[in-house]
């Protein structure tokens, strides 16, 4: 059964024994943050005293336990869970499986379903169209989230919302689910994007370049700079779709995109924009995914939990957020105003700088009645994110195949904090073909910010970084087999020649053919023969006892 809300995943984390319960007095000013940065990387196996960031790798007890503070300073009566994501086994509970390559195999037998060509393949059919009607959000008219509602007297600093590092600008939001829809075509999106709160009832909102968040962000300055254009209210006119792609090239093109602010009148008007905090799991997870733009997050969240989520109408705007959400913010995002945001701490180990991003002003607030918080922290890895991260490689590689068909396996190593190093195994059939692969997944949603790219034939374990190590470092000629790309990068990538814009590097390591102009030998791999292995497996147990081998 699905998790009805935040407080069941809670019950269920503390019965597996994922849980601990902090009464300790504790600070969100940095002191959170450092605790819980210490239980997740103290986890990988060392002691207190030898945890360097980066610097362990995993054990049985990978990522330390979920947290949940009950005792925090200047907050009396609020609770901060955190780190519910930060294991494998985590992860695995979130999701209700056993293993992530379960929900990889659901989604591949989705994809699987052919036409049916008869009366009896229908009838066979219909077993998993019932399944799919539980994907589908429900409308319900109340939940627990407007237990109580606020439209006046609130204040966002009511909330034990944490400074994570010791340079970040001030306290971010950084697990919200923020829910937003395209004005041209009416669909919702749910994004993650971290929150600085500037005052009591103001935050940044961060949404990358390249996020769909943004993206309906600058469709409504699109159409607020068409119809502005006619020197009326942009609810008062129709314009041509003619006329629209002129003033949305130039808007973009004056703008570079929404993200900086022009000279002269900039579209005025509101976009509206509700944030969920402290939402089921799945509701969480799914606020992450590389989502197809078309592809609504609430129907993922209802896929993973195999059960629909249940929305309500928000007071102030008109957008559904999960009925059980323990916060609920409301308000709109100013066309006209963009605002200095950071420095915060990111997943890349370093500071994202400083930059401009809207504005998003609350206007009302909701919320269950001694709501718990939840939020993370990102830093040097390992953290919570990178177990997010790598469940979102498992579960969407059928996805990639479908672009993609030769992938065999991806990999996204953590300490490439996942759009910096992509390694992949391809079933190699034809000359170039690596290259094409390493162009495909530049072209492909968010993959598009993998700054390096490195593919293999299907005999090379991508999941073995020995391995990898060993054969690609063998297997290229650097001249030969490194190709460069300019294109759009992430936008936290600090090194880049421009802010979003920089270069990406490919490396093909696959075994070169003569069709690829490689005419000299390629010698084999050391292997031992199987003759002489099983001789050895007779006489091994002998051999491990004078040896001393356990």
């Amino acid at each position: 059964m699905a998790y009805d809300d935040l407080r069941a995943w809670i019950a269920a984390l503390e019965r597996a024994g994922e849980l601990k319960t902090i009464r300790t007095e504790v600070d969100p000013i940095l002191e959170i943050a450092e605790i819980t940065d210490r239980i997740s990387k103290n986890a990988w196996g060392q002691p207190p005293s030898a945890v360097q960031a980066g610097s362990a790798r995993p054990s049985s007890a990978a990522g330390g336990p979920a947290l949940l503070f009950q005792n925090i300073k200047g907050r009396p009566g609020s609770q901060v869970l955190i780190n519910q994501f930060g294991s494998a086994r985590r992860m695995n509970l979130a999701l209700e499986v056993d293993s992530l390559d379960q929900v990889a195999d659901r989604i591949r037998a989705f994809m699987d379903v052919k036409s049916p060509q008869g009366f009896l393949d229908k009838v066979k059919m219909l077993p998993m169209l019932a399944e799919m009607g539980k994907f589908f959000p429900k409308a319900v008219s109340t939940g627990p989230c407007k237990e109580v509602i606020k439209h006046d007297n609130f204040s966002l600093l009511e909330f034990p919302i944490l400074k994570c590092w010791p340079q970040d600008a001030g306290r971010f939001i950084t697990l919200p689910c923020v829910v937003t829809r395209d004005a041209k075509t009416g669909k919702r999106n749910v994004g993650m994007y971290r929150m600085q709160v500037y005052d009591e009832r103001t935050t940044g909102m961060h949404w990358q370049r390249q996020k769909i968040g943004a993206e309906h962000y600058r469709e409504a300055l699109r159409r607020a700079a068409a119809q502005s254009t006619w020197g009326q209210p942009p609810s008062a006119v129709q314009v041509s779709e003619a006329h629209q792609s002129r003033a949305s090239v130039d808007i973009m093109a004056r703008s570079s995109g929404g993200s900086v602010l022009i000279e002269g009148d900039r579209p005025q008007g509101k976009m509206e924009v509700a944030v969920a905090i402290g939402t089921d799991p799945a509701i969480t997870f799914s606020a992450i995914v590389p989502a197809p733009p078309d592809v609504e997050e609430y129907l993922i969240a209802g896929f993973l939990r195999q059960k629909p989520v249940e929305l309500v109408t928000c007071e102030t705007v008109d957008l559904e957020v999960p009925a059980t959400s323990e916060i609920v913010l409301e308000g709109h995002v100013h066309l006209d105003e963009l605002r200095s945001e950071g420095p915060f701490g990111d997943h890349t180990g370093f500071y994202s700088l400083e930059d401009l991003y809207p504005v998003f002003h609350v206007s009302c607030i909701t919320h269950r009645k001694n709501p718990i918080y939840a939020t993370t922290i990102v830093g040097k890895p390992p953290m919570e994110d990178g177990w997010m991260g790598k469940a979102v490689e498992r579960i969407f590689l059928p996805l990639m195949r479908l672009t993609i068909p030769e992938l065999v396996d991806i990999n996204l190593p953590v300490e490439g904090i996942f759009h910096n190093l992509m390694l992949v195994s391809i079933k190699k059939s034809y000359p170039g073909q690596a290259r094409k692969v390493m162009n495909a997944i530049w072209s492909l949603g968010q993959a598009m910010f993998t700054k390096c790219v490195i593919v293999v034939d299907e005999d090379v374990n991508v999941q073995d970084i020995a391995e990898i190590a060993l054969k690609v470092l063998n297997h290229i000629d650097p001249e030969r087999d490194i190709q460069f790309t300019l294109g759009p990068v992430d936008s936290l990538d600090h090194s880049s020649r421009l802010p979003n814009y920089g270069s990406k590097m490919g490396i093909d390591a696959t075994r070169k053919w003569p069709s690829e102009g490689f005419n000299r030998p390629w010698p084999d791999e050391i292997l031992m023969d199987a003759k002489t292995k099983a001789l050895v497996d007779q006489k091994w147990n002998a051999l491990a006892k004078e040896i001393g081998i356990e």
